[in-house]
């Protein structure tokens, strides 16, 4: 009788088991987190990048600066190519001197800083395909009143002291200049045109994009651009992303998602960082 109860319970647990599979609501799948894709930037070389405290549709949290987000041309590119790529994008704020050696020792795992190619640069890290629109040129913003607003030439800056960013290919063309004299590197771009205000220097060699913000924004500056073989001879491709040399797998991701934005689209979203910079700054 005992053998018969057992059965009987057995084929209860059985039947009431295939109704709750059957009818039962399914547990719901995990969601799998998407992998981050770290970048570092400087976020303070307009308008490419820079920091803010209030959010917006366009910023982003900067990781290791709380309460603080990063807007600019580079970081939109980051996060177009991040949103390509399928990743979750994070910023971190690293200076400019010290982003190389972050991306080697793996604190992340791309520089989006308006970095350029150069020689140098090539040795020690990998670089993609340039994603700004425009080729960069150089000029040098003076002071509007100095004796140097008219200059149309490199030569016309013979004696002048002419300083440049500190570790950047903007000081190293001052070797250009003959008959400089070279006024201390500063460690950011606007403390090299602070320099040509407070009369430290008397003009601070620039990109001409960065260079038409300052000109904009402050009538005591006035952008020299050189036309022909008359300026800066610059050895490199153009503003690239940086990634570890062993890390041809993300290189190549990056280099596809850059050929898909068309030229017409990273204008406009430059066009678009330089108008969100001009208003708040005024």
């Amino acid at each position: 009788m005992i053998e018969v109860k057992k059965y009987v319970l057995l084929a209860a647990l059985i039947v009431t088991g295939l109704f709750l599979s059957k009818y039962m609501p399914e547990e719901p799948e995990k969601v799998k987190s998407k992998p981050v894709l770290r970048i570092g930037s400087e976020c303070d070389y307009v308008p490419n990048s820079w920091e803010e405290i209030n959010r917006s549709d366009f910023n982003h949290p900067i990781a290791n600066r709380d309460g603080f987000f990063a807007d600019g041309y580079d970081i939109q590119i980051a996060k177009l190519i991040a949103g390509k790529l399928d990743m979750t994008l994070e910023v971190k704020k690293i200076a400019w001197n010290d982003l190389i050696p972050s991306l080697i020792n793996g604190e992340i795992d791309v520089i989006f800083s308006s970095m350029l190619d150069t020689e140098e640069r090539r040795a020690r890290i990998s670089f993609s395909q340039p994603y700004q629109a425009r080729k960069i040129e150089y000029g040098i913003i003076v002071d509007s009143a100095g004796p140097y607003f008219s200059a149309t030439s490199l030569s016309d800056f013979s004696g002048a002291r002419i300083t440049g960013e500190k570790g950047t290919n903007l000081y190293a063309v001052i070797n250009q200049i003959p008959g400089v004299i070279h006024a201390a590197p500063r460690e950011t771009v606007e403390a090299t045109v602070n320099s040509v205000l407070n009369g430290e220097a008397d003009g601070a060699v620039i990109d001409t994009d960065t260079g038409h913000f300052y000109e904009i924004t402050n009538k005591n500056l006035t952008l020299v651009k050189f036309s022909g073989d008359v300026g800066f001879k610059l050895g490199f491709t153009g503003v690239c992303a940086g990634v570890r040399k062993d890390n041809t797998a993300l290189m190549l991701k990056i280099n596809r998602a850059i050929s898909d934005i068309k030229l017409s689209q990273r204008q406009d979203i430059m066009d678009g960082a330089s108008a969100r910079m001009m208003t708040l700054s005024h």
